[in-house]
């Protein structure tokens, strides 16, 4: 007996087989004899065709390369956003595709020439008004108590004064929080980068730094006193009064004082000027030239001596924030003078001026100055290795890859599509 096949094909079967239908291999569905080609003839040669039932029929061998689809050229990278789309990056995702120096740190991925321009504009019209409200509370709070003199009765040039020294200090303690509002919201970005090339203050610096400064400075301002003495017209008259109230001001407040200053000028200042001129060393030196210049202006310098003097110090602020990447030394340096000199000035009294080098000795005070801040910037230099402050910030290159076969970044960095208010997660990311 036989089973009928597809048309020429003969089954031989010896005995019918009355049992329930086989199974192929692995669970395969029941094989029916003849059922394979759905009754018609086998597939002639140059057709593809498997074990199992196709239900769509034999399918043609497609010969050549494989140019259509679904045997086509892959698709697009992933990291190539599709027309009308752009990427969504997730918190933390640096913002430069390769590492820059902190002067630097304003020409990340959105970089326009306006942002630094718009920031400073920010930067001003916040300032004024926090100042204004700041001045205003410190008065009525220390008129409240009875901390403040009558307005009459104090002397503008006078910082050793407790009350005025306190409030000179809010003034610009304010600026802080002013640099702080320009990078959020003129370039997008954290506001951890004004402070350094890893988007924060690292604290871990400042005490070696403190430790650096107070010897090369100190010693410094001590050789500046003694001749203004001997040379000079000061006299020594005795503590201020109110000594201990100047004490306790200058520790809570110069050190804050001082790290605002050097936000704006160094920080924000700096890197505007930089990002403006773009290439980094050429950036860093005019930079340091203007910002100095602009930062001695603002004392209001009364001769051409204490200009250089302040100059200088802009100068050698400038070099530590390049040699460590970030503001600490800079603000170490700026504190740490500050905070003497206001004590020397506050336990000397009245005969020792803080806003002028003494007469008759600006060459030599200036040449001392300028020793003492180069020693500091040398002991900076040498400390570089067992300190090791980081000088680049992180990046993550994110450029779509170039017909010359520039890379693209490796799977798995994590950041998603943005396409009418919707983020879509690539499966390889992390969102």
């Amino acid at each position: 007996m036989s089973a009928a096949g597809p048309p020429g094909w003969a089954v031989p079967d010896d005995e019918p087989y009355a049992g329930p239908p086989p199974t192929g291999p692995y669970a395969a569905p029941p094989h029916v004899p003849g059922a394979l080609y759905g009754g018609h003839a086998p597939p002639a040669a140059g057709t593809a065709a498997g074990p199992v039932p196709w239900p769509l029929g034999p399918v043609p061998l497609q010969p050549g390369p494989h140019t259509a689809p679904p045997w086509g050229p892959p698709p697009a990278p992933p990291w190539v956003p599709p027309p009308g789309m752009r990427w969504q990056l997730p918190p933390g995702t640096p913002p430069h595709d390769e590492p820059v120096d902190y002067l630097q740190a304003m020409r990340s991925r959105d970089w326009h020439w306006w942002r630094p321009l718009l920031g400073l504009l920010l930067f001003t019209a916040v300032y004024l008004v926090a100042t204004l409200v700041a001045t205003a509370v410190v008065f009525v709070a220390g008129f409240a108590t009875g901390a403040l003199p009558d307005p009459t009765a104090i002397d503008p040039t006078d910082l050793t004064d407790p009350g005025l020294l306190l409030l000179t200090n809010i003034s610009l303690i304010v600026a802080i929080p002013c640099v702080w509002l320009s990078w959020a919201a003129a370039h997008g970005m954290r506001i951890g980068w004004s402070s350094s090339v890893l988007a924060r203050l690292r604290w871990r610096l400042l005490a070696p730094y403190t430790l650096l400064a107070l010897p090369t400075l100190a010693a410094g301002l001590l050789l500046s006193v003694l001749l203004g003495f001997v040379a000079g017209d000061w006299e020594a008259t005795g503590p201020v009064d109110g000594f201990g109230w100047l004490l306790l001001v200058v520790l809570l407040t110069t050190p804050l004082q001082s790290a605002a200053e050097e936000y704006v000028f160094r920080g924000y200042l700096s890197q505007a000027i930089a990002g403006w001129v773009g290439r980094p060393r050429a950036g860093a030196v005019v930079a340091a030239v203007l910002t100095a210049a602009l930062f001695s202006a603002a004392h209001l310098p009364p001769d051409v001596w204490t200009f250089l003097d302040r100059f200088a110090f802009g100068l050698a602020a400038s070099a530590v924030v390049w040699l460590t990447g970030g503001l600490e030394a800079a603000i170490v340096l700026h504190a740490v003078n500050n905070v003497v000199v206001f004590l020397l000035a506050g336990s000397l009294g009245e005969g020792v001026a803080t806003d002028a080098v003494p007469a008759g000795t600006g060459v030599l005070v200036v040449l001392i100055d300028l020793l003492a801040m180069a020693a500091y910037v040398g002991l900076v230099v040498r400390t570089r290795r067992w300190l090791r402050p980081e000088v680049r910030t992180a990046a993550l290159d994110l450029r779509p890859p170039s017909p010359w076969g520039v890379p693209g970044p490796p799977p798995g960095i994590g950041y998603g599509v943005v396409q009418r208010r919707e983020v879509q997660h690539h499966p390889w990311g992390m969102g």
